[in-house]
């Protein structure tokens, strides 16, 4: 049995005792101590409780007490997720042995739905940021190449699923922190509608902008975590009582009746060569499995106040405290929205809101929107570190087409898509209307399958 078989693949023989969750947990494990000394994608390895809660599902399942594709299947978590009695460091110092004494709304579903749990994922410092070089605890490295980035701020989630370390990993995304890099790292990154999944027990970055999702090998797997995850959480003010599709059941719907908008304008300016060439050549097949695909122009939002002023809100106790407990980069970022005025911040928020209201614009003769999801391939860790003041510049054109999803509160997805000449991983992007994971899934998953890119694996 292969580390990298797919969670739909794994389920049925689970269910049948073919398998033991034993087995599974073990060989993560096992992957976890042989390859993240390299790549550092986990802070925290919770080996001990992973075999409990194996031994567990094993027991339950062979007592016929199934609770579905997740059960036995075993998992990581952003290190910004609380978890009960295991530290949530959101890779600080500040944080460094914060030990929570309940778990967030995403973990107390993933239990109730039998995964197992396998420890706590790297990330750039409190999220803020899109190369997770910025971390207490050291730079993620991508999987396809070391010497080059994971991306972020889910860096440590994508890397594990990429390199089998785990069959999936639940990452946040407030600027593109779950698509970037899953598009860096060739993995299935999907952030859901804003409200969808809650955010309760996660350490925010920007209230308003935050979404909660999950990274997997194929779209397949990422739907049947979302599954598990989305849903109404009455104690989080951010969500919304709206009711969830069969994302799972609705990939067999095909895109045969869906009308796609390549989103050329903004989106398709600035491409590497590679990444255009990839991107591209996924339009041509994605255009022979829907029923139309049109150029579209749309003009997306670029303003950052509303995260610089909610950002320095959630931190500013502490950064008056105890600054030195930040990374340096990342206490710069913040204190970047101490200036930002309530008058500007109100004017921002009302914008943000009136934006989303208009959302459906975007959408008056299409289904979906595609575009990259990053403009250029993963940079190289050295690069990035040669200049300190160049590194935002440079993540904020990582995130420069992931971003105005978040503000739009949009579902959206990032799918391999193709590879450079050198192997690093392309991505493609899918976002759709409010609420409608299930078709975004649904193009995605038509688009893999007719397609090889999410066979490919990275060498151990």
């Amino acid at each position: 049995m292969a580390i990298l078989e797919s969670i739909i693949e794994l389920a049925p023989r689970l269910k049948r005792g073919e398998l033991s969750p034993v087995e599974l947990t073990r060989n993560c494990l096992d992957r976890i101590e042989k390859l993240n000394p390299s790549l550092n994608a986990f802070i925290t390895v919770t080996a001990e409780s992973a075999l409990a809660e194996a031994r567990a599902a094993e027991i339950e399942i062979a007592r016929g007490e199934w609770r579905g594709p997740l059960h036995g299947i075993p998992v990581a978590l952003k290190d910004l997720i609380d978890t009960a009695g295991t530290r949530t460091t959101a890779a600080s110092g500040l944080h460094e042995h914060r030990v929570p004494g309940e778990d967030a709304d995403v973990v107390r579903r993933l239990k109730q739905a039998g995964a197992v749990i396998l420890g706590k994922n790297n990330l750039h410092e409190f999220a803020y940021g899109g190369s997770s070089l910025v971390s207490f605890f050291g730079d993620v490295h991508n999987p396809w190449n070391p010497a080059h980035i994971a991306g972020g701020s889910s860096g440590g989630s994508a890397a594990a699923v990429t390199a089998g370390l785990c069959y999936a990993a639940i990452g946040t995304d407030t600027a593109g922190s779950i698509r970037e890099p899953a598009a860096l790292c060739g993995c299935v990154g999907v952030k859901p509608t804003y409200g969808r999944v809650s955010t309760r027990g996660v350490i925010p970055l920007s209230w308003s902008l935050d979404h909660v999702g999950p990274l997997a090998a194929t779209v397949g797997d990422a739907a049947m975590v979302l599954q598990a995850i989305a849903g109404y959480d009455s104690l989080d003010v951010c969500s919304a009582d709206v009711p969830v599709a069969d994302y799972v059941s609705s990939l067999r719907d095909g895109a045969k009746k869906l009308r796609v908008g390549v989103a050329r304008s903004y989106f398709y300016d600035e491409l590497d060569d590679e990444v255009r060439g990839a991107v591209e050549g996924a339009i041509a097949v994605i255009g022979t499995l829907v029923a139309e695909s049109r150029d579209v122009q749309i003009g997306p939002p670029t303003d950052r106040t509303v995260q610089a002023a909610e950002s320095f809100a959630y931190h500013a106790e502490n950064v008056a405290r105890m600054p030195d407990l930040y990374q340096p980069e990342t206490l710069r970022r913040i204190r970047s929205g101490e200036t930002v005025s309530a008058a500007d911040y109100i004017r921002q928020r009302r914008e943000l809101d009136q934006a989303r209201r208009a959302v459906h614009e975007l959408f008056a003769n299409v289904d979906l929107l595609v575009t990259p999801t990053i403009p250029i391939p993963a940079p190289a860790i050295g690069d990035l570190k040669k200049d300190p003041a160049a590194l935002r510049p440079a993540e904020l054109a990582l995130l420069r087409n992931t971003r105005p999803f978040n503000v739009w509160g949009l579902p959206a997805i990032s799918i391999p898509c193709g590879f450079t000449k050198r192997g690093l991983p392309i991505g493609l992007q899918i976002a759709g209307l409010p609420w409608r994971e299930d078709l975004v899934l649904r193009l995605a998953h038509a688009y893999e399958q007719q397609t090889e890119w999410h066979t490919r694996r990275c060498t151990d």
